[in-house]
């Protein structure tokens, strides 16, 4: 079963996508014209998140920040691989990324997608897109810091993360979640940029117990694939 290449599910991601464009374009320019490199472009967002975390991503609510349906389908086919049961996202934004993990939980007979984004309009509006996709049942999603909405715990132990919202806490959200990650769990870091966080450094590093590499397909955007080893 496939369940992101036809019907409900797919339909659902194709409108998701399509307004996601549409609200992201004024955005994707004026970041080019601000920024002269792609590195001024990330170290103004690095510098933003610092001063004012949460100014920063409210500025962004109405702004979907979302997956390619390419990787997109990449998450889906990393869930199924792993044969995920529990499932971490950091940034749910509007749900897009949360469809198709809770896609492929579905197609092999269920699980939990367990969501969190700063910016609760976010979260409202991916409840509402995760409904219409037919996948409430399989999804929670937490609204506020993840470093406060993930701190009671997730219910158990962890078969995969997604980390796409801010980019200084990728670190400190993983080590909240190590304790409950299993042999084998994959990690993806979106946009996991070598200036933030010391995540990078973190992952590659064999003595922390994982093997990292970054992603061949949307390179330029740091994606950064992760394996917990031990």
């Amino acid at each position: 079963m496939n369940s992101i290449s036809k019907g409900q599910v797919a339909e659902v991601l194709e409108r998701l996508h399509q307004e996601a464009e549409a609200a992201d374009a004024p955005l994707a320019a004026d970041a080019g014209r601000e920024a002269s490199t792609r590195e001024e472009m990330i170290d103004q967002v690095l510098k933003d998140e610092a001063s004012d975390l949460k100014g920063t991503y409210n500025g962004f609510a109405e702004n979907f920040l979302n997956v390619s349906p390419e990787f997109g389908r990449f998450l889906y086919l990393c869930a199924r691989a792993c044969k995920a049961k529990r499932i971490v996202e950091f940034g749910s934004s509007m749900g897009v990324s949360t469809i198709y993990l809770a896609a492929a939980l579905r197609d092999m007979g269920g699980g939990r997608v367990i969501g969190t984004d700063l910016v609760p309009s976010k979260v409202e509006r991916a409840r509402a897109n995760v409904a219409a996709a037919g996948l409430s049942e399989l999804v929670e999603l937490r609204a506020g810091d993840a470093r406060e909405t993930l701190k009671s715990g997730v219910g158990g132990d962890i078969d995969m993360v997604l980390l796409d919202g801010a980019f200084t806490l990728y670190l400190d959200v993983l080590k909240l979640l190590e304790p409950h990650l299993k042999p084998g769990a994959i990690i993806i870091g979106e946009n996991a940029f070598e200036q933030a966080s010391g995540y990078i450094d973190y992952v590659r590093d064999p003595q922390n117990g994982y093997l990292s590499q970054s992603l061949p397909f949307d390179a330029g955007r740091g994606n950064e694939l992760t394996i917990k080893t031990s």
